[in-house]
This record gives C-alpha cells, sequence and structure tokens, in this order.
C-alpha cells in the first residue's frame, strides 16, 4: 500500500516525463500516474535497486529573509541492470530541470539512448526549490532571541528518517551510501557548517571537503552566525562546539566531554575516526535530543549548553549522556549502518547501550549504573502491551519507520545487549563488536551479521550449563524477532528449584500469552553464597537442584536479564524477610527490580496488592536511588489513578503513606549540593515530591528560600538542585507565578528556564496552564519545541489533566503537521496525557476522539493502540484492587501497624 506525503521523482528517458505523486491512502488501489499523464513506473514504497548513487555534487541556496532556498543537485549512477528510468525521492520540491549525462571523452554529454546500460556510469543534474520548513525536520527554519530583544534566523537540518528528500532529490534509503560535496550560498552576515572541514569559502559560497561513503539521513548542513570553541582529540580530530553567542559561555563542558569521549570510543573500537573534524552544535528548535550527522552532531540547547553554576547534578548526567550516545553512533550507524529500518535497533540500541559503557570508563563519577536499570523498566511498560512490536519488525512507510524510534528500539535494544554482554562475558562481547564494526565498515547490516560476529569468540570465550554448542543467533533471534518478554515464574521445594516461563502480558486475554518461548539466560544467587549461577533455560519449563537447602533464592542478579521472576509458593514471603531484616543482602539493583516484579505482578493476578506493599514497607530503611526511585515509580500511580477518579479521600490516604515510608530519608536531606551525584539527583527527587505532596517541613523551607529569592529579584544564589522543589512551590501563588515567568523570559541560561517553564506547569491556576499550552503552540514566548513537555507535564498536575486533554484534542492536527506523523513525540504526548486514566467513561471519550481519525491523520498509530491498553488495564486494576484498599481505614493506619508489627 503505498503512503500519503511520499513523492518518487522519476526521471524516465522520454521527453518530460518526470515528476509524480503517489497516490494517497484512499485512492491505493488507483494505478499512479505520473505528470505527464503516463502511467508511473514503480507503485512499490521501496526504491528499485537497479540504478544507485555514488556520488552527489549538491549546491544550495537558501534565503534566510524570504525563507526559501534553491539547488542543484548532480547525482553519478551506477546501473546494475538495463532500465529505462531513474526513481528517487523528492518531497515537497519544485523540480525546475532534470537532465540526464553520461561520460564522454572525459566529459558529460546529454543522453540520446532510451536505455541505461548495465555496468556504464551515468549523470543525473536536477534543479530544485522550496520553502524552508516551518517544521522541525528537513532543511527547517530555527530563530532565537537576543537579550535586547532581536529575533534572529538560522537554517538548520535534521534528515532521519526520511527528509533529506525534503531538502535536494537523492535516495533516501540507508543502503544507498554515496559521498557528498556540498557547497552553500550564504550572506557575509553568516557562517556554514556542514559534515566535513570547508575546503574553500569566499564572500558568499563555501565549499565544504567530500565525505566519506554514508546514507542520505546523516547529510547536515547550518547557516547561522553560531560562535565556536575548538580544542584537538590526543588522536589529531579538531573537535568545535557550536551555540548562539550569548550562550557561547556555556560550551566548555561539552567540548571537555566530547575530546574525552571521541579519544575513548576510537581506542574501544579500536577503528580510528575516520574525519578530520567533528562538531558539536546547539539549535535553538529542535524536535529530539540530538542526532548523529557524521561529523557535524546536532542537539537541543538544553542537551549541550552546561552552566557550572546555575545547572544541576543531573543536567550534567544528561548532557555526558547525549554526547556519549551520539558519538558512538559515529561507529554504530554512521560507520556501520542497517540495512533497512527493521533493524533501527541496531544503530539505537547499540548507542544507548555505549552511553552507559563509556560514561562508567570515562566519568566514573557520574554513576551511571544507578541509571541503566530504569531504561529496562521504561522498556517492559510498552513491551508488556499486546501492541509492543519485535525489537526487529517489518515497516515501510514513513510514519511506520518514525514509530520504530522509540523505548523497544532504543531501551530494549540497549538491555538485552546488556544481557548478551553478561551472558558472553564483557571481554567476548567487546571482541565479538569490534570484529562486527572492522568487517561491516562503510556497508550495511541485519541482525544476523551481529550475530555471526559474537557466535565466532564466543565459542572460546564462554561456557554456561546448557551442554550444547553456543549459537548466539538462535538465542538472540527469540529476544529481536518476537514482541514482549518472559516471565520467569520459580517454585522452591526442599533442594528443588522448578522453572517455568509464559509471556508476561497486561491482558484480560490468557491466550494472548500463548506460543511464546525464549532462551533465557538465567542467574541466580541464594542465602547460602553470593555466588552468582548461571542457566541457559531453552525450554518452557525446567528444574535445577540446589547444593542444599536455602533461606531464600534470588534469580535474575542485578536484573542483567531482560525478564521479571515471580516467586510461587512462599517464594515472595521468604523475599520480604530478607528485605525487612537485612536488605542490604541484596544490592540495590536487586532490590529494585524486585519491587518493579511484585507490583508489576499485581496487574496480571499473580500476587496480591497487600502483598506488594508489604514488600515496600521496607522502603523506609531504603537510600539507594534506583531501588527509591522505583519505590516511587510503583506506589505514586496507584493514587494518581484514583486521582481520576476524583476519590480524594483514598488518594490522600495513599498519599500519606508514601510519604510515611519515606520521610526519614526526605527529612535527613540537606537543602545544599553536596554529595555524589547520585546523592544530589536522589535529593531533587525526595525535595521535589516532598513540597508537590505539601509536606509541612520542605514546604515551609521551599516558601521561606522562594521568598528570599524573589526579594533578592532572583539575584540570590540557590544551590542547583533544590531550585525545582523552590520554583514548584512558589509558582502555587500568581504573584510567584508571574515572577518566575518574568526571570524565565529573560533567563539565557537553559537548564534554568526548563526548571522554571516545569515549575509554572504545576500552577493550581487552569487559566495560566491553559495560557502556557497556548503560548508553546504560537511559538512566540514559549518555543513550539516545548510544547510536548509543557502538554505532558500539564497533564500531571491534578488541576490541569482535563485542561491538556482537551488541548491535545483540539490542536491534533496542527501537532501532527508540526511533529510529525509517527514521531516519538506524538507518542510521548498520546501517552502522557491519557496513561493515568482509570474509568470507562473516559476511555470512550478517548476512543471516541482517535476512532474519528483517519489513516492520515493517525488513526492507525501504534501509540493509540497502547493507550487503550494502559487504561483497560487500568481499570482492571481499580475494580480489583479497589475494595482491599478500602478495606482499611487509611493506609498510613496501615504502615504504622505494619511497622509495629515488624519491631
Amino acid at each position: 500500500m503505498l503512503a500519503p506525503l511520499l513523492f518518487l521523482l522519476v526521471f524516465a528517458l522520454v521527453p518530460h516525463s518526470f515528476g509524480a505523486q503517489l497516490p494517497n491512502q484512499n485512492q491505493a488501489k488507483e494505478p499512479p500516474v505520473a505528470a505527464n499523464g503516463q502511467p508511473f513506473p514503480w507503485d512499490r514504497m521501496r526504491l528499485p535497486k537497479t540504478v544507485t548513487p555514488l556520488h552527489y555534487d549538491l549546491s544550495i541556496h537558501p534565503n534566510l529573509t524570504t525563507l526559501d532556498f534553491s539547488g542543484v543537485v548532480r547525482i553519478e549512477l551506477d546501473v546494475h541492470e538495463d532500465t529505462s528510468t531513474v526513481i528517487l525521492h523528492s518531497k515537497q520540491l519544485q523540480i525546475s530541470g532534470a537532465l540526464l549525462m553520461y561520460p564522454r571523452f572525459h566529459q558529460l554529454a546529454l543522453l540520446s539512448d532510451s536505455v541505461l546500460t548495465k555496468g556504464r556510469k551515468y549523470e543525473v543534474q536536477l534543479e530544485f526549490a522550496a520553502n524552508l520548513s516551518d517544521s522541525f525536520h528537513g532543511f527547517y527554519k530555527s530563530s532565537y532571541r537576543t537579550s535586547s530583544g532581536e529575533v534572529r534566523v538560522l537554517a538548520s537540518t535534521q534528515f532521519e528518517a526520511t527528509f533529506a528528500r525534503g531538502a535536494f532529490p537523492c535516495f533516501d534509503e540507508p543502503a544507498f551510501k554515496a559521498n557528498f560535496t556540498i557547497r552553500i550560498v550564504r550572506e557575509p552576515r553568516h557562517i556554514t557548517i556542514s559534515n566535513m572541514p570547508k575546503v574553500s569559502g569566499g564572500l558568499l559560497e563555501d565549499h565544504f571537503d567530500t565525505t566519506v561513503k554514508m546514507s542520505t539521513y546523516l547529510v547536515a548542513y547550518i547557516v547561522s552566525d553560531f560562535l565556536s570553541v575548538s580544542k584537538t582529540t590526543k588522536h589529531g580530530v579538531e573537535i568545535s562546539v557550536y551555540a548562539v553567542p550569548e550562550k557561547i559561555d556555556q560550551t566548555a563542558f561539552a567540548l571537555d566531554a566530547a575530546v574525552k569521549l571521541l579519544d575513548f570510543y576510537d581506542d574501544y573500537f579500536d577503528i580510528p575516526y575516520p574525519l578530520p573534524k567533528q562538531d558539536l552544535a546547539a539549535i535553538p528548535d529542535f524536535q529530539s535530543g540530538a542526532m548523529e550527522n557524521w561529523g557535524l552532531t546536532t542537539y537541543r540547547e538544553t542537551g549541550l549548553l552546561f552552566d557550572p553554576d546555575r545547572s544541576s547534578a543531573s543536567d550534567k548526567l544528561g548532557i555526558t549522556k547525549v554526547i556519549a550516545h551520539e558519538l558512538a553512533h559515529q561507529w554504530f550507524g554512521n560507520l556501520v549502518t542497517m540495512e533497512w529500518w527493521n533493524d533501527l535497533w541496531l544503530n539505537e540500541g547499540f548507542a544507548k547501550f555505549m552511553e552507559y559503557i563509556s560514561l562508567d570508563i570515562t566519568y566514573p563519577e557520574l554513576q551511571v549504573d544507578d541509571f541503566f536499570l530504569g531504561k529496562c523498566f521504561e522498556a517492559m511498560e510498552v513491551d508488556s502491551l499486546s501492541s509492543s512490536h519485535p525489537v526487529s519488525t517489518p515497516v515501510e512507510n514513513p510514519t511506520q519507520i518514525q514509530e520504530m524510534f522509540d523505548d523497544v528500539s532504543y531501551d530494549k535494544g540497549a538491555c538485552i545487549l546488556n544481557m548478551l554482554r553478561d551472558f558472553l562475558t564483557p571481554e567476548a562481547f567487546e571482541i565479538g563488536i569490534i570484529r562486527y564494526l572492522k568487517r561491516y565498515s562503510y556497508q550495511n547490516t541485519v541482525n544476523s551479521h551481529l550475530w555471526e560476529s559474537l557466535t565466532n569468540v564466543s565459542d572460546v570465550c564462554v561456557e554456561w550449563h546448557s551442554g550444547d554448542e553456543l549459537d548466539v543467533r538462535a538465542i538472540m533471534d527469540t529476544w529481536t524477532l518476537q514482541e514482549g518478554f518472559p516471565l520467569l515464574t520459580v517454585e522452591v521445594r526442599g533442594r528443588e528449584v522448578r522453572l517455568s516461563q509464559e509471556r508476561f502480558l497486561k491482558t484480560n486475554d490468557p491466550s494472548l500469552t500463548e506460543g511464546f518461548l525464549w532462551q533465557i539466560p538465567l542467574t541466580y544467587m541464594t542465602s547460602a553464597s553470593s555466588t552468582i549461577h548461571r542457566f541457559l533455560l531453552k525450554t518452557k519449563t525446567g528444574v535445577l537442584y540446589l547444593p542444599e537447602e536455602v533461606d531464600w533464592v534470588k534469580f535474575n542478579v542485578d536484573m542483567s536479564g531482560y525478564y521479571m521472576v515471580h516467586y510461587a509458593g512462599d517464594g515472595w514471603n521468604s523475599i520480604i524477610k530478607v528485605l525487612q531484616h537485612n536488605h542490604t543482602a541484596l544490592t540495590s539493583n536487586d532490590r529494585a527490580s524486585l519491587i518493579q516484579n511484585v507490583f508489576q505482578l499485581v496487574s496480571v493476578g499473580k500476587v496480591r496488592l497487600d502483598t506488594a506493599l508489604e514488600l515496600s514497607l521496607y522502603l523506609s530503611r531504603e537510600t539507594e536511588i534506583m531501588a527509591v526511585t522505583q519505590g516511587f515509580g510503583e506506589l505514586v500511580p496507584l493514587y494518581k489513578l484514583m486521582e481520576k477518579r476524583d476519590m480524594a479521600a483514598l488518594e490522600n490516604q495513599m498519599k500519606g503513606y508514601i510519604v510515611d515510608l519515606f520521610r526519614g530519608l526526605i527529612d535527613r536531606q540537606e537543602w545544599t549540593d553536596s554529595g555524589s551525584v547520585s546523592e544530589r539527583v536522589l535529593r531533587s527527587y525526595l525535595l521535589l515530591f516532598a513540597c508537590v505532596r505539601k509536606y509541612p517541613p520542605c514546604l515551609n523551607k521551599a516558601t521561606q528560600l522562594f521568598n528570599q529569592w524573589k526579594d533578592s529579584d532572583g539575584n540570590m544564589s540557590l544551590p542547583v538542585d533544590i531550585t525545582m522543589a523552590v520554583f514548584i512551590t512558589g509558582a502555587q501563588t500568581a504573584e510567584g507565578w508571574d515572577f518566575l515567568f518574568e526571570k524565565y523570559r529573560h533567563s539565557m541560561q537553559t537548564s534554568v528556564r526548563s526548571r522554571m517553564k516545569t515549575a509554572m506547569a504545576w500552577s493550581p491556576r487552569k487559566d495560566k496552564l491553559q495560557w502556557m499550552m497556548e503560548q508553546s503552540l504560537h511559538g512566540e514566548v514559549m518555543k513550539t519545541q516545548d510544547l510536548p513537555d509543557v502538554v505532558v507535564s500539564i497533564s500531571k498536575n491534578p488541576h490541569g489533566y482535563k485542561l491538556a486533554w482537551d488541548f491535545l484534542r483540539a490542536h491534533w492536527h496542527t501537532m501532527i503537521k508540526k511533529f510529525d506523523l509517527g514521531s516519538s513525540t506524538i507518542s510521548y504526548l498520546v501517552t502522557g496525557v491519557t496513561n493515568q486514566y482509570s474509568t470507562t467513561e473516559m476511555l470512550d471519550e478517548i476512543r471516541s476522539f482517535f476512532g474519528s481519525l483517519t489513516e492520515e491523520t493517525g488513526s492507525e498509530m501504534r501509540c493509540i493502540q497502547q493507550t487503550y491498553e494502559t487504561i483497560e488495564d487500568n481499570i482492571r486494576w481499580m475494580d480489583k484492587n479497589l475494595p482491599l484498599l478500602q478495606q482499611h481505614e487509611n493506609c498510613t493506619g496501615l504502615y504504622n501497624q505494619s511497622m509495629l508489627h515488624q519491631k
């Protein structure tokens, strides 16, 4: 079926027979027609492989006053089969001329033949023009406001996944790699940057060196008035960070991080970075977090700019992770690229995984291991729904491709790689991925190429208790070619441990869990020893025999495996006892995984809610960030479900239970920036929660600090890590909100503005919340790139969730045009605004709206199916567990009684 808005440009060897728009979905059965009225010679989504590009000579002339551009591209072609057509991509470009030429006597001559001959080289020249895009993709307009109020315009590119075709005619698929030589015309007041260094530049035109062989989605160029700072790596690569002039003083941290990380990857992969330079540019308008364009990575300003005095510990952690991710892509994705978007995870899963590998070594003080597990929990949220998809899944049209940029490709991809690394040993894994990169440099790959590279080393380096020869592909196909993940049920009977696996799925239809089988690399430890035992479970059931009877057994040690565990029989009681009496006998990751597992098992009816709540009582003694935040992550959504049912009394009882649980830890927090990164991030989290919940000691302190800060006209220096708690407290009054907004308008510190924006979205005044969403949509006072965050933040506000849903409905068509159908941004908006509803009335209202859409406006998007399933699960959870909660006079009483019982 042919998708809307996708254009194919055909140069058929017949006069005036080029250019055709493929029909929309409603006309999908009609054969496509070319611009000259003749039948279009191609009716498939993917381009034919009869002709491939070798080299692009691209000249671009943008006009930042009229906000349009023109250009000429000359593409050298290699012909693999005799053909009478050249078919390539173009989207919303006006093609004003096309020539097809062939080399003759060392010159180009117009082709007079009617057939392109196999084995010969040709060249197609196309002239084109278009408006700069007003979205965030293609060749698009960006702008920023100086401190004096002047608005300045720039133009930047974002071509992944299918948007290079909106900037110049090209073969816009990842397997059509070629070299690019780029020239850009500019005004004297602007600079230009692109993938490669400038080789010459005059007053009005800059010429860039020819790129290495690469895919179209990695091409990049920027026309701006940016300034830059530079350093050189120990391997001789020049690193430069670009930003708007008034923010150039916030680039030093990113520059040092990029130098350190590029040197690390150069050594780790044992493959020299192949370009002479690497630029990092902070773009004022940017939809995603960052983009890995080869030699010119682009970022949101919040993803690159760091002020040592005003940026928080979490800002530093986030910026370093983003840079590590994009620089990892220079090898995984750029040097070796997936054959097609169905294997996007080979790019994104690896880059996400390498964030943690690289930072654990280069920035040990950031303690990234404390945060990796959260990514696996996030992936499991969507992977536990029947609307999930395999890591590697067929896609064809641009909307389907966009939908691949999700938690499954990124986070599940990273988590199964982490599992594989633990399974093979880090040493064997590193040997295998280096072999993979070296073998397939400048090529395109599929899953099996990776497994083959790892199998060759794993036979030597790994011994597992499977008794069989290790087949990495057979194991990993079960994790990449089927959706979901396994639930391992463990039942201990004396020395005998019985194991069984099934798909973990939030559904009321048990038949949907049938037919799934994984090869699971199991790990376990017992109360008798800290030794980690390993076992490869290939079958539906299995049996282990322990050397002796034990008090408890913990499977999935440190949750290095991508699966959940249910302890049947008396298993959960044994786990609860060890947590109550000696919780440090288990690692913080083990404790976090037990919290996540037990509450998720409540959702599928495997465990009673009172068992999960009893386990959570140990959290009153917990201090480690992963376990604490996971405790919040499981408990807070419970009162959010009650909030959406207007059950104020029960909601407040659950809030009281959570505050009581963490009261000791909250009271011990200092209102400073002291401690490790994990301690500082945890402090911000705890104080923010306590102030939002109106815990008096926190509320009084935050109010006092906000008033002092306000009285100083914002000049008083607040400890950075407590500013969210202070700002959100101040935003509760109209006067405080107005003061925050004035400071937001004039601040040049991106991280400070981000915190102020989030705080303002927590106002109890609905007129303020509505105004914020409208201003973000308009893009003058608040940038449109921030609209999704504003809307989702307001949806978490008990005074704003209905406003957010109504706003999403009212402006749906504007938002899918701006942010693109199928994008992770649209998915974030849909699920973020709707995922805490828990009534059939709201489910019907949401179904009614999305059901009224057409396929062209998003009715078939996966995120909509995820929304339906999530609300259905919320309804089932409430219907089943509400009676239990109502049995207790209040949850705080339950907490106190349980604590007395423990003592």
